[in-house]
């Protein structure tokens, strides 16, 4: 009973969080720095602003920044990434991140009192429900186990048994990835994750034997995240066998916390949706569908998909934003017509979005009275069809998504044979491009549009194998069609499922991220400087056509290649997902591959 009122007594706000949070911070001699923008000024690699790092990069790498060397700030951020996870009771595409940041100043001995600190006594949470993890260290690479920091957890007050080691897949950050993903030159470091416990919440066998920080079961939540830049990757051919990462001349500390999981661990409240800023948008809801969000467990996933959806859209107007059928403005309107789809399940069928929001209202009414129209006329024309839907007519005529068109499928316990829509589509779009057929090269089976679109998908592929598998994997043959994407690799031993599920994860993320795509036609020798991914065996002209995803200088892959591709990976239309990973031949294997 105790407990109970002491966890009321002590809830918060999230203006109250983020108060104390940059307070706290700024007593210890860090200035504190507005957010930026949400829609990025000069990355053209990304569509958003996803972390608070993001914006600071530059100055992370060694660059001066104007306020000194101890910055914090709330950056506002969106992750398109996570826009089909949102529904579960933790997940977001909009939140605020607080960070605060050391350039070559202060280090770990500072970094993690300091947090351990706010959370203990300024949010006043449980030391007993707090959980950290750590870098479990690298042999091969010469990477040590990071006890230093275990041990100022331990001196701190942190139980031993509630601190636990990791590898790098998910204790380590470079920009690039794992270590063995990081090129010479690149920046990184161990981390050190902290973890809030739900003890209420029981572990289900159906994630694991044994239930950990990591695990998904939903017993803990990440809510800040310690990165130490110290290592700088060794370029092989200057080092003389020496291990393959050096010290950074500074070391440099990176957190982040979630601002919203933060406030939800104040009420000791495993649902994000219960904190503050949904409170009023919530009520909306409720007194517009008739329905109690906490007594309707099935509708919960409308709820938040609705909240968080009209948040996310609300700060995206706020930016300049508006609904289109490309890059940022794609990716707004997709957040709207999800949340009407989602209204019309709680029986609610007025535009009331922007009220809910608190704000935009043209925009939303707009937006939402035009898709309502189709909506219409779509659901209309699909109850007609009865067991045999036709998404690509659907599509093609009254412009209704096929995506909802799958979604309303699987409601209706029907399933659309989304590669033959996908074909269909590939088919009606080369209708109008039969003249560029002349220019397309690489051995494709043709020139449709998904073909194409899978052809960008194997190079993400192949960059996400290396992140997984190692730097020493490489193409050793492909089949691409319209179908499906088949390549063939170099590598000795049967993927795990755990490594299958990352390597998904990653592309997935590459085209959440819609990064441009670019050819630069260059000599071979600076080509082969770039250590671009080429064919096998083959022999290659003094000029020659590389694709990068992303900007050169920092592109997640760069290959040799004829085309043809997509001109942004948000262009690929779906999610990746490995069918088959099998044995081609002796040390080679093989995977097949689908866009659903």
């Amino acid at each position: 009973m105790k407990l109970l009122s002491r966890a009321i007594f002590l809830s918060m706000t999230v203006n109250e969080v983020r108060s104390k949070y940059l307070a706290f911070f700024k007593a210890r001699g860090h200035a504190i720095i507005p957010s930026a923008s949400i829609v990025p000024e000069n990355d053209p690699t990304t569509l958003f602003t996803s972390s608070g790092m993001q914006p600071l990069v530059p100055y992370l790498l060694g660059q001066s920044h104007p306020e000194g060397t101890r910055l914090a700030n709330s950056q506002l951020s969106f992750r398109a990434g996570d826009i089909e996870e949102v529904g579960d009771n933790r997940h977001t595409t909009f939140f605020e991140m607080l960070g605060n940041w050391s350039l070559g100043d202060y280090f770990k001995k500072e970094q993690l009192p300091w947090v351990y600190e706010f959370l203990t006594e300024e949010l006043k949470l449980p030391k007993d429900k707090l959980w950290v993890t750590c870098f479990a260290g690298d042999e091969v690479l010469g990477l040590p186990k990071d006890t230093e920091s275990a041990e100022i957890w331990k001196k701190i007050g942190m139980p031993e048994d509630h601190i636990l080691f990791y590898d790098a897949k998910k204790n380590w950050w470079s920009r690039s990835g794992t270590p063995e993903a990081m090129p010479a030159g690149e920046p990184g470091g161990p981390d050190s994750e902290i973890f809030y416990e739900f003890t209420s919440v029981k572990h289900g066998i159906a994630f694991g034997e044994n239930c950990h920080p990591n695990c998904d079961c939903g017993r803990f939540m990440e809510i800040g995240n310690s990165v130490f830049m110290e290592y700088i990757k060794l370029d092989p051919s200057t080092s003389s066998g020496q291990a393959a990462f050096g010290k950074l001349p500074k070391q440099n500390v990176d957190f982040g916390g979630g601002l919203e999981r933060l406030t939800a661990v104040t009420l000791n409240n495993p649902d994000i949706f219960m904190i503050d800023v949904f409170d009023s948008a919530r009520v909306m809801l409720e007194k517009h569908s008739g329905k109690k969000y906490q007594v309707e467990v099935l509708l919960q996933k409308s709820f938040r998909i609705i909240l968080d959806h009209t948040r996310a859209a609300s700060v995206m107007f706020d930016a300049g934003l508006c609904p289109s059928n490309t890059e940022q403005g794609y990716v707004l309107r997709r957040l709207i017509r999800r949340a009407i789809r989602e209204a019309d399940k709680l029986g609610i069928k007025d535009a009331i979005l922007g009220e809910i929001a608190e704000g935009h209202e043209n925009e939303f009414r707009t937006e939402e009275m035009q898709f309502r129209k189709t909506l219409a006329n779509g659901m209309r024309e699909l109850t007609k069809m009865g067991d045999t839907i036709d998404a690509f007519m659907l599509f093609t005529t009254y412009g209704f998504p096929i995506e909802l068109t799958a979604e309303i499928a699987i409601e209706r316990g029907k399933k659309i044979d989304m590669d033959a829509v996908e074909k269909q589509m590939a088919d009606h779009q080369a209708l109008s491009r039969a003249g560029a057929a002349q220019k397309f090269a690489g051995g494709l089976a043709d020139h449709a549009e998904q073909t194409i679109r899978y052809h960008t998908a194997h190079h993400l592929l192949l960059k996400a194998l290396q992140i997984v598998l190692g730097k020493d994997v490489h193409q050793r043959g492909s089949n691409i069609t319209s179908e499906r994407l088949r390549i063939d690799f170099s590598y000795g031993q049967k993927m795990t499922p755990e490594q299958k599920t990352e390597v998904e994860k990653i592309v997935n993320e590459k085209i959440a991220e819609a990064i441009p795509v670019i050819r630069t036609d260059m000599r071979l020798e600076d080509a082969e400087a770039l250590e671009a991914e080429h064919e096998f065996g083959a022999v290659y002209p003094d000029t020659v056509s590389v694709y990068s995803v992303g900007p050169l200088e920092n592109a997640f892959s760069i290959e040799f290649c004829g085309g043809p591709h997509v001109s942004n990976t948000g262009e690929l239309k779906g999610t990746f997902k490995i069918q088959k990973e099998e044995a081609s031949s002796a040390g080679i294997r093989r995977i097949k591959a689908v866009l659903e």
